[in-house]
């Protein structure tokens, strides 16, 4: 197919999978601005930013009842905050101990990535069942927490396995042979380099974790996340209140990656700055 032929046909896939990805996410937030009389769907009633309000306690009166986001919204991040912290660490020290060839690597190597390919449902339900048989009680700060470790820790684990990858062995050898111990060799060479890595391991795990739904429906016990709550509204009646606190919640993801985009830009600048440095000394 000749160019100019290919160009539109391109353009046109580009704007079709746009419209696909992010058409959803428009839809969601422009009905976030229904009035208090509308309902989930078009027309809108009334432009209004009424179920903000309602959603953060604001409105005087209504016929719904609020989303019941608080606890459960502090247990998510809770969870997504100790997900990320052990699945960090285990896939930084798994990466670290695959830079040498040892016996048995493959099919440990294929027993990490496992656990982010079995089906959720499936891992969630055979947990809930062994947690019966063991007489274990289920909560999302056990059950659920080491279902999410297992799901995200092969994410942290290929990032920091392609960091390493990459690495230029010679600059730890060289920290070593001056006599460095190797606890403040990866604290003073290696882990600046590998920083980056670590950053998106870590964007990785604490957004996987804080949205997980399949594996934390069988494990939760008693006391929901976030998403479980958000789902059992679903099962009475889907109201605006539920769109506007998408799209807030949309916004918290962005917001985490704009974060990471100053922390990765600041540390890109470090880097330039120190090696600037070292070539003009």
């Amino acid at each position: 197919m000749e160019v100019r032929l290919l160009r539109p046909v391109l353009v046109l896939y580009t704007a079709l999978f746009l419209l696909f990805l992010y058409g959803p996410m428009i839809i969601l937030a422009i009905l976030s601005f229904q009035g208090e009389g509308g309902g989930p769907q078009f027309p809108i009633q009334e432009w209004s930013i009424y179920w903000y309000k309602h959603l953060l306690g604001l409105a005087e009166t209504s016929r719904v009842s609020q989303l019941p986001v608080g606890a459960s919204l502090v247990r998510s991040l809770v969870l997504a905050f100790m997900t990320t912290v052990v699945s960090v660490t285990l896939g930084t020290m798994s990466a670290e101990a695959f830079r040498t060839r040892f016996k048995g690597a493959g099919p440990i190597f294929y027993l990490i990535i496992l656990g982010m390919m079995v089906p959720g449902v499936l891992v969630g339900l055979g947990v809930a069942l062994l947690s019966n048989f063991l007489d274990i009680g289920r909560a999302w700060w056990s059950t659920s927490f080491v279902l999410h470790v297992v799901y995200t820790f092969p994410f942290a684990f290929l990032v920091m396995l392609a960091i390493f990858n990459r690495f230029d062995r010679s600059v730890e050898e060289a920290s070593l042979s001056l006599g460095v111990s190797p606890a403040q060799t990866f604290r003073r060479v290696t882990f600046p380099l590998i920083f980056p890595g670590v950053l998106s391991a870590m964007l990785f795990s604490f957004t996987l974790s804080y949205d997980e739904f399949s594996r934390t429906l069988f494990t939760a016990g008693a006391d929901l996340t976030l998403p479980l709550s958000i789902y059992g509204t679903f099962s009475v009646e889907i109201y605006p209140n539920v769109f506007a606190f998408g799209v807030l919640t949309t916004l918290f993801s962005f917001t985490l990656l704009v974060i990471y985009g100053l922390l990765m830009k600041r540390f890109t600048a470090r880097s330039k700055s120190r090696f600037a440095g070292q070539e003009e000394a």
